[in-house]
């Protein structure tokens, strides 16, 4: 392992490391950050910090008190999560694209006192801030001069304040506090696909391992390279991709608030000439179908990255070919902060999440509990490396469930095969059998896209007259007008072609969009919940 905890000094600030370590470096002239509104240098983003660090403090936020941010991918973002940090105040970014409900319950659930809120995302927040007996202030990211507020009473019990004049009216002398690599450092909640988010608390030395364990010896991030993530910053991924990775290496970032569209992303792989590309499978096939698309002498990326879900082999085969470069996909977790799982520059082998990164180590476990000796069998994956959270905040039941003693329960099943690479299989909870075999629903899904009219594909559980558990596809086509029973078909004798003959979907429903997350991923249950209806 490069760097493991120990090499990291007891006492630890992250913020006040990367920012030290870009600066004694020469690089405070160094573009760090660009935004719509402009380009950041290091200096600019330290000294930006630093006063975030003031404005905490004249806010009377102290140790260990969380700052839920809920901010659009702008300069405020790092400003703010790093202003945090090296105060030794807990930032916990949150999803931008949820509801109302989960807002009030996040505010609830981390007793914040300060909320971060790009003012376009402030309505959402009105009535959860109306009924929070914990907060104290909140500051708006924007630039318009007085946000809307709910009612007069609301302007007399909370302070709402504008980010940038707090900012400006700041000081800008160093404020760090004295913390350790073990101390509580940031939160991030999980998705909550299939129930309410969970806190996921983590610590200073995680954010730094990742560079250690993942950023340098994997990715081979450089100095001179130019970054961009479709996953934002306040993903677990997108956290690693925008800030920590670049930043760990002086690198420069591209940060985009709005939607990330095919034609937004092409433009910013053209105009900022990216080097270093991140995304999610479902981005990577919308992509390659559309007619924004740039072609590949009009881009520079050297690397390209996928996780949040697995890369249907088709999708990376058809990427290399357009583009020149491989897609390393692999796997991480809210829970495990980033990826620890991975394909390797020069060592792709599509179908595969890859072999684990130096540093994690990996087990299947089998539906008794036991461990998987045995390569060619499937189990639930789990690992042991030195970035797993503590524990779910005010969770216990959870906590207890997920983090045994060193090892991390992932929720996915996987196969090892021959060579010691890992194959995906599915969700422990979207597993089907059929005819008493197992089958893996993304194996069924990556037969049907590597059919040149799919889009995207979901296939789970369905009931058939004998109410036994038969595969059922929900199909996305790239040209929705050629619905047809006939396609409908073909379709499926394309996938007794590809599959063992159980495997095939005995029913394919064609539908506009597939039910997502927030972070891109397929619900599923929400598919199969229409099954027993």
């Amino acid at each position: 392992m490069n760097a493991p905890v120990d090499a990291i000094p007891r006492d630890y600030n992250f913020a006040a490391d990367i920012l030290k370590r870009n600066l004694d470096a020469g690089r405070g002239d160094k573009v760090a950050y660009i935004d719509p509104r402009g380009s950041y240098s290091y200096g600019d983003l330290a000294a930006r910090v630093e006063r975030f660090g003031h404005v905490l403090r004249a806010l009377d936020m102290r140790r260990e008190e969380r700052v839920l941010m809920c901010l659009l991918d702008t300069i405020d973002w790092p400003t703010a999560f790093l202003g945090c940090i090296k105060a030794g105040v807990v930032a916990v970014p949150i999803n931008t694209l949820l509801t109302e409900d989960d807002y009030r319950f996040m505010l609830e659930d981390s007793r914040a006192r300060l909320l971060v809120v790009s003012e376009e995302l402030l309505p959402k927040f009105n009535s959860a801030i109306a009924a929070s007996k914990t907060l104290a202030h909140v500051v708006v990211s924007g630039d318009t001069p007085t946000p809307s507020l709910p009612c007069e009473r609301e302007r007399e019990a909370r302070r709402y304040q504008r980010f940038d004049d707090l900012l400006e009216a700041a000081k800008t002398e160093p404020i760090t506090a004295p913390t350790t690599r073990d101390d509580m450092c940031f939160w991030l909640y999980t998705s909550g696909s299939t129930g309410k988010p969970k806190g996921a608390v983590h610590s200073h030395a995680d954010l730094r391992l990742t560079d250690d364990l993942y950023a340098a010896p994997i990715l081979g991030i450089a100095e001179n390279d130019i970054c961009y993530s479709v996953a934002k910053l306040f993903f677990a991924y997108g956290l690693g991709n925008a800030l920590t990775f670049p930043m760990s290496v002086g690198a420069t970032t591209v940060l985009l608030p709005q939607r990330p569209t095919p034609d937004a992303v092409a433009d910013i792989l053209k105009k900022h000439a990216v080097t270093v590309f991140y995304a999610v499978p479902t981005f990577y096939a919308g992509f390659l179908a559309s007619p924004a698309a740039p072609a590949r002498n009009a881009v520079k990326m050297r690397r390209c990255v996928s996780a949040g879900e697995a890369l249907p082999p088709d999708v990376g085969r058809r990427w290399s070919e357009r583009y020149g470069v491989d897609i390393l996909d692999g796997i991480g977790s809210t829970e495990m902060l980033h990826i620890f799982l991975s394909n390797r520059p020069g060592d792709v082998k599509y179908g595969t999440s890859g072999r684990p990164v130096a540093g994690y180590d990996l087990r299947l476990i089998d539906d008794d509990g036991c461990v998987i000796a045995k390569r060619g069998e499937m189990g639930e994956l789990q690992v042991r490396g030195p970035t797993s959270a503590m524990m779910y905040w005010n969770n216990r039941e959870q906590s207890r469930a997920t983090f045994l003693g060193e090892w991390t329960r992932s929720g996915d099943k996987y196969v090892e095969d021959d060579d010691g690479y890992f194959v995906y299989c599915g969700r422990r909870d979207d597993m089907l059998k059929v005819s008493g075999m197992y089958v893996s629903p993304f194996e069924v899904e990556g037969a049907l896209q590597s059919h040149p009219d799919v889009l995207e594909a979901a296939v789970v559980g369905w009931p058939d007259v004998d109410a036994l558990i038969k595969p059922k596809a929900f199909v996305v086509l790239k040209a929705p007008d050629k619905a047809s029973d006939g396609l409908a078909k073909t379709l499926q004798e394309h996938c007794k072609q590809k599959l063992a003959a159980y495997k095939y979907p005995r029913w394919l429903e064609f539908r506009i969009e597939l039910p997502k997350t927030a972070t891109g991923k397929i619900q599923r249950f929400k598919l199969r919940a229409e099954a027993e209806k």
